[in-house]
């Protein structure tokens, strides 16, 4: 259960007084936030406890308090706060009638209990409620698959209803049902045959949901089958909408029944589900539930150190104007040697089996393309590979050093060569972009996945097709700020040094350039500029005078030496 404001009230460390709306304290608090706005309603997502100290209201004011409250109440607070002992002894009577009036619980704050202590008694709340979630959903996961393997789809759908207090029902292809349970549903499932046609009619995975009559359950119907046209689908019934424990277990179901319904492509399909929940578990900082689920699957993927790969897709058009910003930027991307844990070097030519299959795939699906050529490394070597489709994504994890990896460089490779043949370009189609991690293993998997994705933005920004992460310390900065957001900060904050520098009154810009890049040292900057130091410190007095900004402020130093640099490469 997620915390609710009469749990708060009774949590003995809080101290907390209901004055207002106690037949309401079982609503859910989604948040606990501070603030003395007088209205804070803009900033407010509905199901929050706002805590104030009333310091920029008119407590006492009836009228006030009466529309103060209202606009709580319409935007979804479900609860307020208020400190007595800093601007009111007592909770003003003008603000208590009003919460009566409106319905909205009111609880009194002693001055002993900070604000803090009341969010971080919802935060710690809402996380075990989302552990307890979690928890509950892997223990539907395994039972769903004993229950699957044991007892085949009947056992499964048996299981399902019961995780979700519910019912559960399976269609095959032609909209017939093939098992319910319990077995009293099969009527309300047969009143859902019109409901499974339209959903077939649609691409899978396809899923929606059917709200019948106030005595009717909440219905919601999954697509079953890896390909256009589903092999079945399942509906699970229940009273009210699906928690996330529940959720848990019809995702499961959903695999379980795919694998189950779908014959023809059972290993493939299978091996990408393990795979993605593999994924989930390595993202969520679990290896050994990892180790347990994966077993022989994956040989020793995840006993030795491996790199993981994002990759996806963005328009050619797209593509090309962070390629065209890059260069006229005229800071080269970083072409130093990679580190011996490189993927590959740049000067390396792509082998033939990357270069043909990008002439084959011009303008088709790069994200398959790179799948295909990955695998079939990775088999070739006899090596495990985990690829793993996300939507508009892919992910790869692969061994460091391995086919795979070496693969997918070439494969980037090929297509950074055939972007620069023009009868090779891939038109307004997509192009792919990728991103790779420094190698990591299984304990540190998040972060080589954020690293991976921080490698991804960078490629995406530089037009590049691939950049690995341990790439990024090396060369300059400046490569990230060339777009025109910079160039056009750049721009704004030194434009009135170069007006100043145009009537011929003094040159402050390459003044403050010499002075930035000896470190403030009068005696070296006014030797390189050939003037008196007397002379530069008059110019630098100048500089904050006309920018309105201290020198001494070394974030007004790090902004200038970098406006200046990036005006530099115009």
């Amino acid at each position: 259960m997620p915390p609710t404001l009469a749990s708060l009230v009774h949590h003995s460390a809080l101290k907390l007084t209901v004055r207002a709306g106690e037949d309401r304290l079982d609503v859910p608090v989604r948040w606990a936030h501070a603030s003395e706005l007088a209205d804070p309603v803009p900033y407010m997502e509905g199901g929050e406890l706002l805590l104030i100290t009333a310091l920029k209201l008119d407590a006492e004011d009836p009228e006030a308090m009466l529309r103060y409250v209202k606009r709580l109440v319409g935007a979804g607070v479900v609860g307020l706060g208020f400190a007595v002992g800093v601007n009111y002894e007592e909770i003003p009577e003008a603000l208590v009638d009003a919460a009566e009036k409106e319905g909205l619980p009111l609880l009194e704050v002693p001055r002993r209990t900070p604000f803090l202590a009341i969010s971080k008694a919802v935060s710690a709340a809402i996380a075990a409620d989302q552990y307890r979630a979690v928890t509950a959903g892997f223990a539907a996961q395994r039972e769903l698959t004993r229950q699957a393997l044991t007892a085949g789809p009947e056992g499964l759908l048996a299981a399902l209803a019961t995780q979700v207090d519910g019912w559960a029902a399976l269609y095959d292809a032609s909209g017939a049902i093939v098992a319910t349970a319990p077995e009293w549903a099969g009527r309300r499932a047969a009143r859902l045959t019109s409901d499974v046609e339209r959903l077939r009619q649609r691409p899978a995975p396809a899923s929606a949901v059917v709200v019948g009559p106030e005595s009717e359950d909440r219905v919601e119907l999954h697509s079953l089958g890896t390909g256009r046209r589903p092999r079945a689908a399942l509906a699970v019934g229940t009273a009210a909408a699906l928690g996330t424990a529940e959720r848990y277990a019809v995702h499961s179901a959903i695999a379980l029944l795919t694998l189950t319904t779908e014959r023809s492509r059972s290993l493939y399909a299978a091996e990408q589900r393990v795979g993605a929940a593999v994924l989930r578990m390595l993202l969520a900082g679990e290896p050994d539930h990892a180790r347990a689920v994966v077993g022989d699957l994956y040989g020793g993927l995840l006993d030795a150190p491996f790199r993981i790969i994002v990759a996806e897709s963005v328009s050619a058009s797209a593509a090309r104007v962070h390629a065209d910003a890059h260069a006229h930027a005229r800071v080269p991307a970083h072409t130093s040697t990679p580190t011996s844990g490189s993927a590959r070097t740049k000067s390396t030519p792509p082998p033939n089996a990357a270069a043909a299959l990008v002439a084959a795939d011009i303008g088709g699906d790069r994200l398959g393309g790179l799948a295909e050529i990955v695998e079939s490394a990775a088999a070739r070597s006899g090596e495990a590979v985990l690829v793993v489709p996300e939507g508009e994504r892919l992910v790869v994890l692969a061994a460091d050093g391995g086919a795979a990896v070496a693969a997918c460089a070439e494969y980037a490779a090929a297509l950074e060569a055939a972007r620069a043949v023009p009868e090779q370009s891939a038109g307004d189609e997509d192009e792919l972009v990728v991103g790779m991690s420094a190698p990591s293993g299984p304990i540190a998997a998040a972060a080589a996945y954020k690293h991976a994705e921080q490698a991804l933005s960078v490629a995406r920004r530089r037009g590049r097709v691939l950049v690995e992460h341990d790439q990024l310390a090396a060369g300059s900065v400046l490569p990230l700020l060339a777009d025109d957001a910079v160039r056009a900060f750049a721009d704004s904050l030194l434009r009135p040094l170069y007006a100043h520098d145009a009537t011929g009154r003094g040159d402050l810009v390459a003044s403050l350039r010499a002075w930035l890049s000896r470190h403030g040292q009068w005696d070296a900057a006014a030797a390189d500029l050939g003037v008196h130091r007397h002379t530069l410190r008059y110019r630098m007095r100048r500089v904050e005078e006309i920018l309105g900004r201290s020198l001494d402020d070394p974030d007004a130093r790090m902004d200038l030496w970098l406006a200046l640099k990036t005006t530099a490469a115009d």
